[in-house]
């Protein structure tokens, strides 16, 4: 078992529940990165309000 691997599946798996994730609509790699980045901000500013 790779230490800490459980952090990388955790932030996979939330990332998962976005419903844009849930398939490939990007043409762009870019866009689909961008999308990543709005999950993530989301994620982080209702852990910071909590």
């Amino acid at each position: 078992v790779i230490p800490r691997r459980w952090v990388v599946e955790r932030t996979f798996a939330w990332l998962s529940r976005s419903r844009r994730f849930a398939r490939d609509y990007e043409r762009l790699p870019e866009t689909g990165e961008a999308m990543i980045h709005a999950a993530m901000s989301r994620i982080m500013l209702r852990r910071i309000a909590a």
